[in-house]
């Protein structure tokens, strides 16, 4: 009597949270382009200004508003200075400012929320009582008021420049960590309950490395999730206070500098409010749809 062999079952390749996170954002095809067109801006304000040479500081008014041409593919502005160059360059400015109010944003919604969650009871309350008084301020009118009441005494202290610099990514960052530090302490105060924190406190693991090495690394892909975005919104908060001649001085060609400049120019000379505002739009566009796929990516529902 002849036996049947039973078929070999296919195994299904183990994959980390990372290599799962990755394939589930490759599929996202939104998530992909925003990657390549940020990609794209991120190299071109870096190696942009050393391919294309222009000076962005040299007044010739006898190209005063030049529109697009071979010579100046993105015009000139009222005082004869290359668009394209100004651009690329207020492209660093712009970015590092986005990265610095991030870094700051994030390192102190994560402290908070960790702290919170993971504590409770009377640290809960107090921080989140504290988390509340700052979304209930208006931001924009308080943001305003920060910058003129300090702008000058830092520009005084750190040059009119580093001064503005550390103002605007300390203020930007320090008025927008309240949404990191609730999505954190919801994770946390889910996590501190599960059965591995349990067996960590049962053989011996102090509150810090049971912060460090069990609980945030678990809340890792919210954490980078809420990075993304927060570049985007400290571009923009940047945008709107060089608008409105409260960022960095006029000779530092910021996005939003151009814009401000550009406003008596809108009809006579339209590109000259087209193209850094084109960037603005295309740099935090892109950054949302990274943002939107890392939060698809890192879901357990969509994973499954």
């Amino acid at each position: 009597m002849s036996t049947v062999k039973p078929s070999p079952v296919a195994e299904v390749p183990h994959r980390s949270l990372w290599e799962e996170a990755w394939r589930q954002f490759r599929r996202d095809r939104m998530a992909v382009f925003g990657s390549i067109v940020f990609g794209v801006v991120v190299v071109g304000t870096l190696f942009g200004p050393i391919l294309y040479d222009v000076p962005i500081d040299e007044i010739d008014f006898a190209r005063s508003s030049v529109p697009p041409c071979w010579p100046h593919p993105f015009g000139t502005n009222a005082l004869g200075q290359d668009q394209l160059a100004r651009i690329l360059w207020g492209g660093r400015v712009s970015l590092a400012v986005g990265m610095a109010a991030m870094t700051v944003s994030i390192g102190l919604g994560t402290l908070v929320g960790s702290i919170a969650g993971f504590y409770g009871k009377w640290a809960d309350g107090l921080l989140m009582r504290l988390t509340d008084l700052f979304l209930a301020l208006p931001q924009l009118p308080l943001l305003l008021l920060i910058v003129y009441l300090f702008r000058e005494p830092l520009k005084s202290i750190a040059g009119p420049e580093t001064g503005i610099f550390i103002l605007v990514v300390l203020i930007i960052g320090g008025l927008n960590w309240m949404s990191v530090a609730r999505l954190v302490r919801a994770e946390f105060l889910t996590l501190r309950e599960t059965n591995f924190i349990a067996a960590a406190r049962a053989l011996g693991a102090t509150p810090l490395r049971l912060i460090w090495v069990h609980l945030l690394p678990n809340v890792l892909g919210l954490i980078i999730v809420a990075a993304t975005l927060a570049v985007g919104r400290a571009i923009l908060i940047e945008s709107t206070l060089s608008f409105l001649g409260l960022g960095f001085p006029p000779d530092v060609p910021t996005w939003g500098r151009m814009l401000f400049d550009a406003q008596n120019y809108l009809e006579s000379a339209p590109h000259m409010a087209i193209f850094p505002g084109l960037a603005i739009f295309l740099t935090v566009l892109s950054i949302n749809f990274i943002g939107d796929g890392l939060r698809d990516a890192f879901d357990p529902k969509t994973q499954r």
